[in-house]
């Protein structure tokens, strides 16, 4: 982000002020060569790069794609432009020199400073150019790597002159790399060949622990690199479209290696690279797969009750958090590679049984309730005095709730819900802890808020959460506060594909939140997920765009989770926006990461930062074991928890293998009655489901 006081070049004036001298100078040629003053000798040179003849290239070798020798010698370009900062700053002057050999954009406060390291750099390798008609004369560079350049030129021939160049260089590079990706292949190809047609035994085999590694690993890097090139190429396509995102194109530069159907199936943005181990995040997002064959339990009383107040003896949760270490046992990491040799690439993994060791202590249908651990955020919507406020609170809630839904460092799986499987919670939140205002503090001196002795000075919060269906694996949670006349219904369908060395899952269904007292319902969509070097310390990013709208008011945000790019970049990105879409208003913005700090900024020029790590995180309150039924997760999974924790894995699996064998019975015994199941706590309507007994059918 640009400071506020740069010097002489200031902020964004009038666009008169930001009138570009492009230059342009060849391989050798001096860079103080003005466009403007080279003359007409160039003319015809310039024309075919859409120039204009006062902007010619400085000789029709630099110009030509293959130059003299056959290697292509561009000439640089370079000038000033303004360049948006932020909502503060405004529009600012800035010295750009395009470096085609480079295929990098560079800006510089000055040209005087132009020979001093960047102010900042974007590469042009996949970018789309585009134009826009925010403000006069501008234009917008999207990096591949999620950066994005507003600019601005002094006139329509300015621009066009900068939109041609720029989108020549990322031709150009991107073409390259498409010729490069070809080779890659060819030479992957023939190292699996090589290692399967070594003999079955020997001194050296085809299942030589080292050989399948890499073997699996040079299919996932193939993999991830073909993705990749294959988004690039999309963003290529767009450039002439009216949207400038990137879309379901055909490839149109020639790569056509073996790739996973995980784009379009996982609908994410961008494919991560294999990064380091150390991000502080843990794989407990992903209930990848049926890694067990779920069946039916006995018979419940559908739709009958008891209500969701159970919480006449819920005790606050006091269960331990921590997560041994995965993935540093030299035995464990033998059985992911011999499961990883048996994989291909965009394989669903439905039917995979994933071994033991990885399950964390807790049941996906918890880990949904450990994303309502700030449920003060939560009930301040509806506190809201404008329904810009409140949709703008529920933002803040929404980017705030996926930090407490992990558990230790690292990537676990919780345990598949069986279905039939239930979870039931609640919350209570002090009443004077609950504040609308945009400008409230939420942070906390102690990580756990003090709760109130007198009950009537809290707000409860009821959850309940059910496994609906095994195929497709749907779970569904209720959430309400009667006090506050608010609740969340939310369906999600998960949904897995194996990427070579990463897993990543699509989060199907949606939310809605329903605030009765301002009859207004928000639905959300939630994002796709990623566990990453999974023959390592697994590690877990979220990617992908979701959506959050408001019918009755036209407020709606779209919110992008940013997975890692292959070069530099940071982990954990999110960047959201908030329109109101009758005036098409801009209300609000936020960027930052969704575990760590996040900046707001709102249309007022009032800022504010929430650090996610410091908020106040309420414990979820839930009966005793002896208190649970037979169907509840913590019961449902004692035994397979009681002995992940004592690190007994083969007790554990044999306790996990008698439980699924058991509902197998079950199962089978439905079939042959041809019994429907019939859900406890919820009702499909259409492609949802609905709590049966909603607090708007209450009220």
């Amino acid at each position: 982000m640009e400071r506020a006081a740069q010097g002489s070049d200031g902020g964004g004036g009038s666009n008169s002020s930001s009138r570009s001298s492009s230059r342009a100078t060849s391989a050798g040629s001096s860079p103080s060569c003005s466009l403007a003053g080279r003359g007409v000798s160039g003319r015809s040179a310039a024309a075919g790069l859409g120039g204009g003849g006062s902007r010619s290239s400085p000789g029709s070798a630099a110009a030509s794609p293959s130059g003299g020798g056959g290697r292509r010698r561009e000439p640089a370009l370079e000038g000033v432009l303004s360049k948006y900062t932020n909502l503060l700053q405004g529009w600012q002057n800035r010295y750009f020199v395009l470096d085609f050999e480079a295929g990098v954009l560079q800006y510089f406060v000055n040209e005087q400073s132009k020979h001093q390291k960047p102010r900042g750099a974007l590469s042009l390798s996949g970018a789309i150019v585009s134009l826009s008609d925010e403000a006069p004369h501008m234009l917008v560079v999207y990096s591949a790597n999620g950066e994005m350049y507003k600019l601005r030129a002094a006139d329509a021939k300015e621009k066009q002159f900068w939109v041609t160049q720029l989108r020549a260089c990322a031709k150009y590079h991107m073409e390259t790399n498409s010729k490069m990706m070809n080779q890659v292949e060819g030479q992957q190809k023939n190292l699996v060949h090589a290692i399967e047609s070594l003999p079955g035994s020997g001194p050296l085999t085809a299942l030589d622990q080292d050989l399948l590694l890499l073997k699996a690993t040079s299919a996932a890097t193939l993999s991830c690199l073909g993705e990749c090139l294959s988004l690039l190429q999309q963003s290529v396509h767009q450039v002439g479209q009216p949207s400038p995102r990137p879309g379901a194109a055909e490839n149109i530069l020639g790569w056509h290696g073996p790739k996973s159907h995980s784009t379009e199936q996982l609908k994410n943005g961008t494919f991560g690279s294999l990064p380091s181990a150390s991000a502080n995040i843990t794989w407990a997002i992903l209930p990848n797969s049926a890694e067990d064959e779920q069946t039916l339990q006995p018979d419940p009383e559908p739709n009958s009750g008891p209500e969701l107040d159970l919480s006449e003896d819920e005790r606050s949760d006091t269960e331990d958090k921590e997560e041994t270490e995965l993935g540093v046992m030299e035995d464990q990491r033998s059985v992911i590679l011999h499961l990883i040799s048996q994989l291909k690439l965009g394989m669903d993994l439905t039917k995979v049984v994933l071994p033991t060791f990885i399950l964390e202590k807790r049941s996906l249908l918890e880990m949904y309730a450990d994303f309502m651990a700030h449920p003060d955020l939560l009930l301040a919507v509806t506190a809201g005095a404008t329904p810009e406020e409140r949709v703008i609170c529920f933002v803040e809630y929404y980017l705030t709730a996926f930090h407490e839904g992990r558990k230790g460092a690292l990537a676990k799986k919780p345990y598949n819900p069986i279905i039939g499987e239930t979870f039931h919670c609640s919350w209570e939140v002090p009443k004077d802890h609950v504040k609308p205002k945009r400008t409230a503090s939420h942070s906390s001196a102690s990580h756990e808020p003090p709760m109130a002795d007198d009950p009537s000075k809290n707000y409860k919060l009821r959850f309940v959460a059910e496994q609906v269906s095994h195929h497709p694996p749907i779970s569904c949670f209720y959430c309400e506060c009667k006090e506050k006349r608010l609740c969340i219904n939310t369906h999600v369908w998960t949904k897995s594909k194996f990427l070579g060395m990463s897993v990543g899952v699509s989060m199907i269904g949606e939310g809605v939140l329903t605030l009765l007292e301002h009859e207004e319902e928000y639905v959300f969509t939630l994002p796709s997920a990623y566990a990453r070097s999974i023959l390592t310390i697994p590690w877990v990013e979220l990617g992908g765009k979701v959506s959050i709208s408001c019918a009755k008011t036209g407020y709606s945000a779209t919110v992008i989770f940013h997975t890692k790019p292959f070069y530099g970049g940071k982990v954990h990105r999110v960047t959201a926006e908030v329109k109101h879409n009758p005036t098409n208003t801009i209300v609000c913005k936020a960027h930052g990461e969704w575990n760590g700090t996040l900046e707001f900024t709102y249309s007022s020029g009032e800022t504010k930062v929430i650090d996610t790590t410091t908020l106040p995180v309420y414990r979820k309150k839930i009966r005793p074991l002896d208190k649970q039924g037979p169907m509840e997760s913590r019961n449902l999974w004692r035994e397979v928890t009681r002995y992940l924790t004592l690190g007994d894995i083969d007790a554990a699996t044999e306790q996990k293998r008698r439980l699924e064998e058991k509902q197998r019975v079950e199962e089978r015994k439905r079939e042959s009655l041809r019994t429907p199941w019939q859900p406890k706590y919820f009702i499909q309507e259409g492609d949802g489901w609905v709590y049966f007994n909603p607090l708007w059918k209450a009220q």
